[in-house]
């Protein structure tokens, strides 16, 4: 059966609400703007800020660096830069006004003993935010639960402006149950290209963009750059450089936006720019890269829509698994082909935890495009590793569902030992 005019709609819905810009890693973003917000109600600074995070909130935010902001980092460093320069009406680019003066602000406040206090919220959500503001005589309560931008609840002095929780693990109201391998291939394949062009035109000018900026090697380890300077002259080197020189830059600071996938600006690096390098250096024409786009994306959205959007499952897994079958789908790979590259990655690398985001989130992209890849090169030769070895489903969509079921389930409890080395 054909995909029905109501999957073609759902799945251009989830392209247009997932693939969406965002300056900065998208946890410190996601404090700034509930803090921005939070300033918006109250109508001028506070005097004293709360801000209560779930622990994948501390843990991604501990160690990146916060774009317009004189290479400030933290959770402190993240709510006050909402606070004095952020614009809650640009959500996932909040920040993108912030001025000279809004920082040396900022540093004033950070300088204060205990103007921004930060406490472990005790929550069973990942993605969980409740930022308070006080003044003398106002109280102003924002909270963000599950996705980035998804408020739930505002208060004013005990008044409730907003209540939401009819939302539970994602924004949209987007069936992402429609998703399968086979109807994401068969939507690739047959959807109008005036539909998904303009997404996908920005997507690779955003990403390609950030990429180029990373390799001038100032950020992180400059791993993008030394990748090209010491590994074998290939099209698999250039795309490992590439997607890590994207997110070295990203992590360590860089102004540039980039569009996301699954509220992660790494997973959108590493689930298109790979595919992009591909296909200029294998000469695919414009119509193939944007359908081998749009097939990355969703299977990257629908292995995300299993895991959450937070985990101790390191994203650049799903995403690398994504861009190599969607090289395979390039290569005119069949659909069994196609689950092939999945299982033959997902029999690998599931295991790859995530530490928070830092710039050492480049490596772990270069780690699964490597496996992703030897996926590919296996599945066109027909090889793949069998089902019930392991972790590994009869179908490729069920494998997929257990993967997911490690990452949101299986490992909460390592998530919150990876917490508590991390903040000692």
């Amino acid at each position: 059966m054909g995909l029905t005019t109501k999957m073609r709609q759902t799945f251009l819905k989830i392209l247009r609400e997932e693939l969406v810009p965002a300056m900065g890693c998208t946890e410190p973003i996601a404090l700034a703007y509930a803090a921005a917000k939070a300033r918006e109600i109250l109508g001028k600074l506070p005097k004293h800020v709360v801000a209560e995070c779930s622990g994948n909130i501390i843990k991604n935010v501990k160690c990146v660096f916060i774009p317009n902001s004189g290479n400030l980092r933290g959770i402190s460093a993240s709510v006050l830069m909402g606070l004095v320069a952020g614009n809650a009406q640009k959500k996932m680019e909040v920040l993108s006004d912030a001025t000279e003066q809004d920082i040396e602000k900022v540093q004033e406040l950070l300088s204060q003993p205990n103007y921004c206090e930060v406490r472990l919220l005790d929550s069973e959500i990942p993605l969980h935010i409740r930022i308070e503001l006080f003044d003398a005589e106002n109280h102003v309560l924002v909270e963000i639960k599950h996705s980035h931008t998804n408020i739930v609840r505002i208060e004013k002095n005990d008044e409730v402006l907003l209540e939401d929780n009819s939302v539970t693990t994602k924004e949209s109201d987007a069936d992402y149950g429609m998703l399968t391998i086979q109807r994401i291939k068969e939507y690739a394949d047959t959807v109008s290209l005036e539909e998904v062009q303009p997404l996908i035109d920005r997507e690779i000018s955003y990403n390609i963009k950030i990429a180029q900026e990373g390799l001038s090697g100032k950020y992180g380890l400059g791993l993008g750059k030394i990748i090209l300077e010491v590994y074998p002259d290939s099209v698999l080197t250039r795309m490992k450089a590439y997607a890590a020189a994207g997110s070295e830059a990203r992590m360590s600071g860089c102004e540039l936006p980039v569009i996301i996938n699954s509220g992660s600006g790494n997973q959108g690096m590493a689930s298109s720019i790979p595919v992009i390098i591909y296909a200029q250096e294998k000469g695919f024409n414009k119509e193939i890269l944007t359908r081998a786009l749009v097939f990355s994306n969703l299977l990257t959205i629908f292995q995300k829509s299993y895991i959450g959007r937070l985990s101790a499952f390191c994203g650049a897994v799903s995403a690398g698994c994504a861009s190599g079958a969607a090289v395979t789908y390039m290569e005119h790979g069949t659909l069994e082909q196609i689950s092939m590259t999945v299982d033959n990655t997902l029999a690998n690398i599931p295991g790859i935890i995530c530490d928070g985001a830092k710039a050492s989130c480049a490596s772990k992209i270069v780690t699964s495009l490597e496996a992703a890849m030897m996926a590919h090169y296996l599945a066109l030769r027909g090889r793949v590793y069998e089902p019930e070895s392991g972790i590994l489903q009869n179908q490729s969509d069920e494998t997929i569902s257990c993967v997911g079921l490690i990452g949101r389930d299986g490992m909460r409890q390592i998530d919150k030992e990876i917490l508590k080395i991390m903040v000692k």
